[in-house]
């Protein structure tokens, strides 16, 4: 089968190739850019085009029967034009090349901060209330905005199908790395030697990809599916990762209240120095993070997410296999109780 993926050369992307590509489907990797990881296979096929520009999208969709939509702007700010048109007219665009270039399925990769998680009483689920409020990151905004837009086209005849993954972690990761696996880079470096107490929901990128490929398969159109994986602490995660490398991690944690007493003046500073880490946006991701019900994408698509400590031994195997990070000194006994 034909398919395509937009966003290919990314963290979800590059899995979601290496996926179609092994199941023996002939891939189309529309991206900016070339990317020289998918131009040695005889399956996939580079297309550089942008997903702003309709008429380059109708190309490279043709014959296509099924395409994943990745492309997406990921930031923390309050204000970014750029991830706003991205995230909202870019599923638009390419929404309605799949239509016109008579694409037989959309499978459109969309995120849990669709999903209001401030607010929000009792588990997520996805008939939880969305990202509406102007008070909400662009991100948050945008990413509910551009399954707005898709919906519009799905009711001109486009069959299409959103999944909303959890926070992403895990193998293989290209260079520049998320942001999570960032995190656990460099606090398996030393680089972070204390730690905010907060917990998420994280799923591993390759459950991530499998999800979208059943949804592709088994979805219901129009539908949302959250894929989610397991709640944890993220100090558990970085020291897991870091001692997995043989490494100590942060060996402090403190409360979200300290740092949520010094945000007036640490934000403004970090909007000056035009970072989005420390925010009242990435604080509340950690502290005000709900747990996820993912029962509809575990019944309806069969998705079943692996043990978290499998995500975390890959993940540092990749850190250490590639060169990003040395082995440390750690005895067995630490590895074995990370």
């Amino acid at each position: 089968m034909k398919v395509a993926v937009t966003g290919a050369t990314g963290f979800v992307g590059t899995n979601l190739v290496n996926i179609l590509a092994s199941e023996g489907h002939d891939v189309v990797a529309i991206d900016k850019a070339p990317n020289p990881r998918t131009d040695v296979r005889p399956n996939v096929t580079t297309v550089v085009g942008d997903i702003l520009d309709p008429a380059a999208m109708r190309a490279a969709l043709a014959d296509v029967e099924v395409v994943y939509h990745l492309v997406a702007v990921i930031t923390l700010a309050h204000r970014n034009e750029m991830a706003w048109r991205i995230n909202t007219e870019g599923v638009r665009v390419v929404a309605q090349a799949a239509l016109d270039a008579g694409v037989r399925r959309m499978v459109h990769c969309s995120s849990i901060h669709s999903y209001n998680q401030y607010s929000l009483v009792g588990d997520m689920n996805e008939q939880s209330v969305r990202s509406v409020d102007p008070a909400l990151p662009v991100y948050d905004r945008s990413k509910y905005q551009g399954e707005v837009e898709l919906r519009a086209v799905v009711d001109q005849g486009l069959d299409a199908v959103i999944c909303n993954p959890t926070a992403v972690i895990g193998p293989i990761d290209p260079v520049p790395m998320s942001r999570v696996n960032g995190i656990l880079r460099d606090a398996a470096r030393g680089r972070v030697p204390a730690f905010i107490r907060g917990g998420f929901d994280f799923v591993d990128v390759r459950d991530v990809a499998t999800g979208l490929v059943l949804a592709g398969e088994k979805g219901r159109t129009g539908e949302n599916y959250l894929l989610g994986g397991h709640y944890h602490q993220l100090s558990d995660l970085v020291r897991a990762t870091a001692r997995r490398c043989g490494r100590r991690g942060p060996m402090v944690t403190f409360p979200s209240s300290a740092l949520s007493a010094v945000m007036p003046v640490v934000e403004p500073i970090s909007n000056a120095l035009g970072s989005d880490v420390l925010t009242r946006a990435s604080l509340a991701a950690l502290t005000e993070s709900p747990t996820v019900d993912r029962r509809k994408a575990v019944t309806e698509l069969g998705h079943n997410p692996r043990p978290t400590d499998e995500t975390i031994g890959d993940f540092a195997a990749q850190l250490v296999s590639s060169g990003l990070l040395s082995r440390g000194a750690a005895t067995h006994s630490q590895l074995v109780s990370a």
